[in-house]
C-alpha cells in the first residue's frame, strides 16, 4: 500500500478510537507461550483486525469449535506491511513460536497497492518461514463508496497468498457470499469501511475456519472474549454467515 494511499485514508481509519495507535491484543504477552494442545497466530495488520478485536474472535471460536488457537497481534492504525516491516514488527516473528502469522493491510485494489502488497508480504514470509510458521493473507474489502472492486481486493491477496506459497483467508468473499444470501446484513460499521461486529464475526469465522479446516457450521453466535467482553449477531443470521465463510472457502 504506498503511502499517498494511507495518508487518503488516515482520516477514515482514525474515525474509530483504537485505530490510531500500535498495540497488542489484552492478554497475551510477547513471550508468553500458547496452553498446550493449541496452536498460535499472530495477527499483523491495522485497524480492519484491530476494531472488535477480530484475533479475540478467532481464539473464541476455535475455543467453542474444538481447535484451540492461541493468538496475539500487532495492529497500528493507517499502515501497510511495508510500515510494519519498518515499525519492526519482524522482531515479533523471529521471537519464534507461531505456526501461523496473518498479515492484513488496506484493500490493496490499485496496480502499485498490489505489488507493494506482493512485495511485502514476500519479505515477511522469509522471515516467518525462516521461524517455521507459515505465511496466511487476511484479504479485506473495499469501502461501501467502492464496492465495485471486491474483486480486485481478493485478487490481490490470493496474489500475495500464492506467491509464498501461504494461506488465503478470503473474509471480504465471505462478505459478498453473505450478501447474496440477505443484501441487507450490516457488515459495515457507521464510518462504512471498518467492519460491524456482524462483519468481524464473519471475517473471524474465515479466518478460522481457514486456517484450521474446521467447519465453520454450527459455531455459536455469542461469544466471550478473552477481555471479558460479549460479542453477539443475532442468533438467526448466525447460520447464514457461518455457510457464507463456508462458500468463500469452498471456492479459493
Amino acid at each position: 500500500m504506498p503511502r499517498h494511499w494511507i495518508r487518503s485514508v488516515a482520516v477514515l481509519l482514525c474515525l474509530s478510537a483504537p485505530a490510531c495507535s500500535g498495540s497488542s491484543s489484552p492478554g497475551a504477552p510477547s513471550g508468553t507461550p500458547p496452553p498446550p494442545g493449541s496452536d498460535s497466530v499472530l495477527f499483523i495488520g491495522n485497524s480492519l483486525t484491530e476494531v472488535n478485536d477480530v484475533p479475540s474472535i478467532v481464539e473464541a471460536l476455535a475455543r467453542a469449535g474444538g481447535h484451540p488457537l492461541f493468538v496475539d497481534s500487532v495492529t497500528y492504525g493507517g499502515v501497510s506491511i511495508e510500515d510494519h516491516w519498518n515499525r519492526g514488527t519482524p522482531q515479533r516473528v523471529q521471537a519464534g513460536g507461531w505456526k501461523y502469522v496473518v498479515l492484513q493491510q488496506g484493500p490493496s485494489s490499485l496496480a502499485e497497492s498490489r505489488v507493494n502488497l506482493r512485495e511485502w508480504t514476500k519479505r515477511f514470509d522469509a522471515v516467518i518461514r525462516a521461524q517455521g510458521g507459515t505465511t496466511a493473507l487476511y484479504a479485506v474489502w473495499p469501502d461501501a463508496t467502492r464496492r465495485a472492486f471486491f474483486q480486485d481486493v481478493s485478487d490481490s491477496y490470493r496474489l500475495a497468498a500464492q506467491d509464498v506459497n501461504g494461506i488465503f483467508l478470503p473474509a471480504g468473499d465471505a462478505w459478498r457470499a453473505a450478501w447474496r444470501r440477505e443484501s441487507s446484513l450490516p457488515l459495515y460499521g457507521p464510518d462504512q469501511f471498518h467492519p460491524s461486529e456482524m462483519g468481524s464475526y464473519l471475517a473471524a469465522l474465515t479466518i478460522y475456519a481457514g486456517l484450521t479446516g474446521a467447519s465453520p457450521a454450527g459455531l455459536p453466535s455469542r461469544l466471550t472474549l478473552r477481555t471479558g467482553a460479549t460479542l453477539e449477531v443475532p442468533a438467526a443470521k448466525a447460520s447464514l454467515l457461518q455457510d457464507a465463510a463456508a462458500e468463500a472457502l469452498a471456492s479459493r
